[in-house]
């Protein structure tokens, strides 16, 4: 139990909530596409769907925290930010790491075979990014939009569970978490500016200095928000949609407003807690703009 405890820990269960509600806000557009022609024609989707999906969703996550905390054990342990880890700690070992690591593997290989055939045969590549993009600081800056495109997985994952399709608002919403979470990492990696130039590590930050950083975040943000326009637009979403929208437009603004290349110390409360909020409210605004009646 404690080694499963230091597990639970290490891959931070909560900060789920990134990723998740993006996750079933493709599962909901999914079931309503095409947009229905009528006012009241909604679909659902079924509660199998939601659960194996849930389950991929979770698995999948614990999957690349457990990838990331292994391959980096070595960084780890030698930054200050990170040395209390619990690889680098001691409290967990990297071989039971992997372990767990090799258990989500199989949930989420498990959940994708429950979901749809194309579900299943798109798996090995999720499962390169899931695993590969914490190599990707290695050799390029372009690492940000690696995890992007990782986490973007999320809802293109989920429409396809859905759909056994992928569709024009499946690549756009990839799209737009691609950006969006490559943003707040940018925001997130100036942290370790001095660490990653030491450790010849490749970020944006450490190529190209803090307030390049925050400068290339803001545009990823102002183009998730345009993306996410052309969401609303394409799946015919009403007003909700764009109401929750401008809040997520206004705390990507408030985000920017707590980071700055000489302060950095609200960094923890920009990437955690505003886009946790995020996340959530376009979830909640696009549910409630499909059903609404």
């Amino acid at each position: 139990m404690t080694r499963l405890r230091a597990f639970l820990e290490m891959v931070r269960f909560e900060h789920t909530i990134f990723a998740l509600p993006f996750a079933y806000l493709g599962m909901v557009l999914a079931a309503n596409w095409p947009p229905a022609t009528t006012q009241h024609q909604h679909g659902l989707p079924t509660l199998w769907q939601v659960l194996w999906i849930t389950v991929a969703m979770v698995a999948a996550r614990t999957l690349a925290f457990a990838a990331n905390r292994y391959a980096d054990r070595a960084y780890d342990a030698r930054n200050p930010r990170t040395a209390d880890r619990p690889i680098p700690s001691g409290k967990l070992s990297a071989q039971a790491t992997l372990g767990y690591g090799a258990v989500a593997l199989f949930i989420m290989a498990f959940a994708a075979w429950q979901l749809n055939a194309l579900t299943l045969k798109l798996l090995p590549g999720a499962v390169i990014l899931l695993i590969g993009y914490s190599y990707t600081k290695r050799f390029t800056w372009l690492s940000h939009w690696v995890l992007g495109a990782t986490d973007g997985l999320a809802p293109a994952g989920a429409w396809v569970a859905v759909r056994a399709a992928v569709d024009p608002p499946a690549w756009l919403l990839w799209l737009a978490v691609t950006l969006w979470i490559a943003g707040f990492d940018l925001i997130y990696a100036c942290q370790d500016t001095t660490f990653d130039q030491a450790e010849r590590l490749f970020s944006v930050p450490a190529r190209f200095g803090i307030a390049t950083a925050l400068r290339v975040a803001r545009v990823n943000h102002v183009l998730t928000v345009l993306v996410l326009v052309a969401v609303g637009v394409v799946t015919s979403l009403g007003w909700p949609y764009w109401l929750g929208l401008a809040l997520a437009g206004g705390l990507l603004a408030y985000e920017h407003s707590l980071v700055s290349p000489d302060d950095l110390t609200r960094v923890n409360v920009a990437f955690f807690n505003v886009n946790g909020y995020i996340a959530v409210i376009l979830f909640v605004a696009t549910v409630v703009a499909v059903y609404l009646p």
